[in-house]
């Protein structure tokens, strides 16, 4: 394999992991917030070197999840 496309790999992979920043982001909230759902077991998230973070696919299933049934989403 090249270096290439190790590096074109590394980068894919980066981008199925979000920080709290991007998360907050994402769902229009504070990073506070993001911080009190990881730390209470809320939200599936994971610390590396410290920091948390959170895996892209496993804030969709969250997301679903936590919708109610009878909510419609939007089409903005």
């Amino acid at each position: 394999m090249t270096a290439m496309k190790r590096t074109l790999m590394r980068q894919s992979e980066t981008k199925n992991v979000l920080t709290v920043a991007e998360v907050a982001e994402i769902l229009r909230v504070h990073s506070t917030t993001i911080y009190r759902l990881v730390k209470r077991g809320e939200l599936p998230g994971f610390k590396l070197g410290g920091n948390w973070r959170i895996n892209r696919a496993s804030l969709d299933l969250w997301l679903l999840a936590e919708r109610p049934q009878n909510q419609i989403p939007r089409d903005n």
